[in-house]
């Protein structure tokens, strides 16, 4: 560009108001203030274009853009790309004004997104539902407790203990109840988890268990740290019925 272009250039440039410093909004960022920036914006745009003697389908064919995009931008409804804000900014000889102003709207922006992401978490944690209490791992039973079917989703040491107490049988009785051995008993009681064929005889020892069994199972369930005394003795075959194995389908 020949020396007298690049000197005229100076003079028009001299001849506009500097561009304002945005370098924070106190308190919060309001819609309002993000549309005032965006007009502000346009309308510089629009005073170096007309600094530069250019209309605005000029201007879009320096820049690759439309008429009417130019025009949009300008009247503050379009604050486009930074691209877009470089290439005017050489365009039209702003020496960095028009992008240094863009980049401040766009950090206007980020912080009006921020601020709102930041209240939208604020309210999805009043909202936010509390915990729920803890409950027995025992599906509840339809009507009264005990009546309706008992359905346990994994077995472990506390629910096998709960379900022996409450068939009121020993280790031993209730081992050879299930089919199995005294110390494979002895060692789901000590947080060893029955394997699946295990399992299933556990679920139906529970099922062939009467309603008093049942409701007793519960109550041993929601009262862990109540065992019964005596509970891990050998009863006298006096006490104790004879045990009915019922799960002689699951030895290997």
């Amino acid at each position: 560009m020949a020396t007298s272009q690049l000197r005229q250039q100076e003079r028009k440039a001299q001849q506009l108001p500097p561009a304002p410093h945005r370098s924070g909004v106190s308190g919060g960022i309001t819609p309002d203030q993000l549309t005032r920036a965006r007009r502000e914006l346009g309308r510089y745009l629009a005073q170096w274009r007309v600094s530069a003697g250019l209309r605005q389908d000029e201007l879009g064919k320096l820049v690759c853009y439309s008429r009417t995009h130019i025009a949009n931008i300008e009247a503050g409804r379009d604050n486009t790309t930074r691209v877009f804000w470089h290439n005017a900014d050489t365009a039209l000889g702003a020496s960095g004004t028009l992008l240094a102003m863009s980049d401040q709207l766009h950090a206007l922006v980020r912080g009006f997104q921020a601020q709102r992401e930041r209240a939208r978490d604020q309210e999805r944690q009043k909202t936010a539902t509390p915990p729920p209490p803890f409950t027995s791992p025992v599906t509840d039973c339809p009507g009264e407790c005990g009546r309706g079917p008992t359905v346990i989703g994994r077995w472990t040491g506390r629910e096998v203990r709960a379900l022996r107490e409450a068939l009121r049988m020993s280790v031993c009785a209730f081992a050879e109840h299930l089919g199995m051995t005294a110390a494979t008993v002895a060692g789901w009681e000590h947080q060893a988890i029955p394997a699946l064929p295990e399992q299933s005889a556990l679920d139906q020892a529970l099922r062939l268990a009467d309603t008093d069994s049942r409701t007793r199972f519960r109550l041993l369930l929601d009262n862990p740290d109540a065992p019964i005394p005596g509970a891990n003795d050998s009863p006298s075959t006096a006490d104790t019925p004879a045990p009915t194995t019922i799960s002689r389908a699951y030895r290997s």
